[in-house]
């Protein structure tokens, strides 16, 4: 699993880093942490979707000295992190470099997103959207980078859930990509839960979502029933 924290494209929230990944170790799975190109430092889209699908080629072009199956590489994000693992699945070849001529593939083999920043025109969170594409973008960039508009069919599957009294990132976000994703018929299951403000079901707290993804990579055939 390449898992990708949030922070608004200004910063790494490592709450969202090593407590998950050694949570996500517990189940079975070998994690990988990324830690991209930050828009606060001046970097702008697409520099932080280049470092994942870097990543995502490093990870799957080393499945044989991680001993992992390349066929079974997903990626994880939370709120700005889940839109960057959005538009991996979305856009990978937005990520290509002008002199990349990689043919391991960058796209994960299913997607979890967490509460995630989705749009860059409905509703959008302001500093995750000027971090990443700066303070007047072009009505084609907000879209392009607006990833209910960038589902197609095809697409690996996804879990998606937020929460109704997420005060950050409204949950209109997930509910517009999975709408999107049941528009175009790729698989995925959304849980948008009734209680909990934005980070809610951090390590150390009691909420659903922890058992609702474990049955849900246990049907993907991403853990066995054991974990």
């Amino acid at each position: 699993m390449l898992l990708i924290p949030g922070g608004s494209y200004s910063g790494i929230y490592e709450g969202q880093a090593e407590p998950f990944a050694l949570w996500l170790k517990e189940q079975g799975l070998t994690v990988f942490v990324l830690r991209y190109r930050l828009g606060k430092a001046g970097y702008r889209y697409p520099a932080q979707l280049q470092d994942a699908v870097e990543a995502m080629r490093q990870i799957r072009g080393g499945a044989a000295h991680w001993q992992i199956d390349p066929q079974r590489i997903g990626a994880m994000g939370f709120s700005a992190g889940g839109h960057l693992v959005s538009t991996l699945i979305d856009r990978p070849e937005d990520g290509d470099l002008a002199d990349q001529k990689s043919t391991v593939s960058a796209r994960p083999d299913l997607a979890i997103l967490c509460y995630p920043v989705i749009s860059m025109m409905t509703q959008p969170h302001a500093t995750s959207r000027k971090m990443l594409i700066g303070d007047n973008p072009s009505d084609e960039l907000q879209r392009l980078t607006s990833s209910e508009f960038q589902v197609h069919p095809g697409l690996p599957p996804c879990f998606v859930w937020h929460t109704n009294e997420d005060k950050m990132v409204p949950p209109i976000h997930s509910v517009l990509y999975a709408n999107a994703l049941q528009k175009h018929g790729v698989p995925h299951e959304f849980h948008l839960y009734q209680k909990g403000d934005h980070g809610t079901g951090l390590i150390g707290t009691e909420h659903p979502w922890f058992a609702d993804l474990q049955f849900w990579l246990k049907a993907q055939g991403f853990i066995t029933a054991r974990h």
